[in-house]
């Protein structure tokens, strides 16, 4: 039987996000227990004449893989992934898991060598380099489970309906919704691509980055759901200054408690965290992951709770968050990472505004533009 949900969801992701063509190849990953949304994925890509390749991910797969892989096998990159890399023309990625805590084990120098292989980094760059021209598009959508659930404190009918209403599946045309949260991001992205110089202030935070030359892009459904984000990628050199994250970063299932990171001229010279700093430690370890990629303001007021799950938590009104490593191509950026870590914090806190070329731009969580 076909859940209606989920086929309002697959709608959405076939003819608004992605625009699935008549003989495109799409890529669909995820855990193996979403066979629903999977089923209603891979019937709404065949109605449109495209090609789905299915790749369901079994339970305990990848924690054994990390555990007991050699040197050389961490370092492998197989054919699947050249393929989504190199050939896919859409890939969708179903994100939910059984356990967000499966990598607490893991020695982060082990996960930190996975990534940081040199063909899959070289993947990295040209995932990146297709996407930028636009001869591939990703989807990232979420789909609701326990393991989730549980790190949002809440049941899974609630998180079920949290999800819902952040996607506007509740809406009797969720299409038109993501269309009108469009036309209402771009006053922001339209004013954002003629500044120069961005300056936040708030609790422990003064951080300048330029922003000149860098394009804004508008997030409203294209490529995340839920959406409802503007970023760009800072000029690589430019940022100084300080910041504290309020929210834990997770990396792998673990949690990294208050960040705060100090930069000089892009790089990052000072890093501490109350809990997690080992895994801080290795994280700046990675190429280039010393570098914000990505700045960005959350828009989405209607996620308004802090899930441990950055899908939906990086979209939260109110907040902003900054990326350690890889910056998007198409933004301008030209910081090259195997990591994208995004870090988020609280812009509610009385006092915390972001000044751009002199003039308050949004100050406690509110747009003044």
């Amino acid at each position: 039987m076909i859940n209606p949900i989920y086929e309002k969801l697959a709608k959405i992701v076939v003819e608004y996000s992605l625009e699935i063509k008549k003989g495109h190849t799409v890529y669909i990953g995820g855990p193996a227990f979403a066979q629903d949304l999977f089923q209603v994925l891979n019937l709404e890509v065949i109605k449109v004449g495209a090609h789905p390749i299915i790749k369901p991910s079994i339970e305990g797969i990848r924690e054994t893989f990390y555990k007991f892989a050699s040197e050389e096998q961490l370092l492998y990159v197989n054919k699947i992934e050249e393929f989504a890399s190199k050939e896919a023309d859409h890939i969708i990625e179903i994100r939910a898991d059984y356990n967000s805590r499966k990598y607490s084990n893991i020695n982060p120098e082990i996960l930190s060598k996975y990534r940081s292989a040199p063909e899959r980094k070289e993947l990295m760059k040209i995932y990146e380099q297709r996407t930028s021209k636009g001869e591939l598009k990703w989807m990232v959508l979420p789909y609701a489970c326990n393991a989730y659930a549980q790190e949002a404190n809440m049941d899974l009918f609630s998180y079920s309906d949290f999800i819902t209403k952040s996607l506007f599946l509740d809406k009797e045309n969720p299409i038109e919704e993501w269309r009108k949260m469009q036309r209402q991001q771009e006053v922001f992205v339209d004013y954002l691509n003629g500044v120069k110089e961005i300056h936040v202030i708030g609790e422990d935070t003064d951080l300048l980055l330029s922003v000149k030359g860098r394009k804004w892009i508008n997030c409203s459904g294209q490529r995340n759901l839920p959406d409802g984000e503007i970023y760009t990628g800072p000029v690589e050199d430019s940022v100084n200054g300080h910041i504290r994250f309020t929210y834990p970063g997770i990396y792998m299932g673990k949690e990294v408690e208050n960040i705060y990171l100090e930069f000089k001229d892009g790089i990052v010279i000072k890093a501490a965290a109350q809990k997690g700093e080992e895994i801080l430690e290795e994280i700046l370890k990675i190429e280039n992951a010393n570098r914000i990629g990505e700045f960005a303001i959350g828009t989405n007021y209607g996620v308004t709770k802090f899930t441990k799950n950055m899908l939906f938590d990086e979209k939260m009104g109110g907040t902003l968050h900054c990326a350690l490593g890889l910056g998007f191509e198409w933004t301008g950026s030209k910081n090259v990472s195997s990591i994208h870590w995004d870090l988020l914090k609280d812009m509610k806190v009385p006092g915390s505004k972001i000044v751009a070329d002199s003039n308050i731009i949004y100050e406690e969580g509110k747009w003044k533009i």
